[in-house]
C-alpha cells in the first residue's frame, strides 16, 4: 500500500477557488481504481492549510490518479493558490492495522 500526506498553504483570497477545486479532486479521487482512501481536512490552527490523506493500493494506482484529468487540472491551478511551498510525504506501507484507542 502506499500512502500520501500531503499539506497545501493556501492563499487566504484565493480559499473559495481552492475549496471548490479540492472538494471536486476528492470526490472524483475515491472513484478511481485503487484508491482505497481519499480525504482533505484543514488544519485546526490554520484554516488556510489543507492536508490531504490519501491511501493507494500500490505505486500503479498513484500514478495512475497522477494522470487523470482531475489531477491535472488541480495540480495546474494549484500554484495560483498556494501562500507556501506544498509538503508531500510518501510512504510505503508492506502491513497496516487498525488501532483501538
Amino acid at each position: 500500500m502506499l500512502v500520501v500526506h500531503a499539506s497545501f498553504p493556501i492563499d487566504p483570497d484565493s480559499r473559495d477557488e481552492a475549496l471548490d477545486r479540492i472538494e471536486s479532486l476528492a470526490e472524483q479521487s475515491r472513484r478511481e481504481d485503487g484508491v482505497i482512501e481519499y480525504r482533505v481536512a484543514t488544519d485546526i490552527d490554520d484554516s488556510n492549510v489543507f492536508r490531504f490523506f490519501e491511501r493507494y493500493e500500490d505505486e500503479a494506482a498513484f500514478e495512475a490518479h497522477a494522470e487523470t484529468a482531475h489531477f491535472q487540472e488541480f495540480e495546474e491551478a494549484l500554484p495560483d493558490l498556494l501562500a507556501g511551498e506544498p509538503e508531500v510525504t510518501q510512504f510505503d506501507v508492506a502491513d497496516a492495522s487498525t488501532v483501538e484507542i
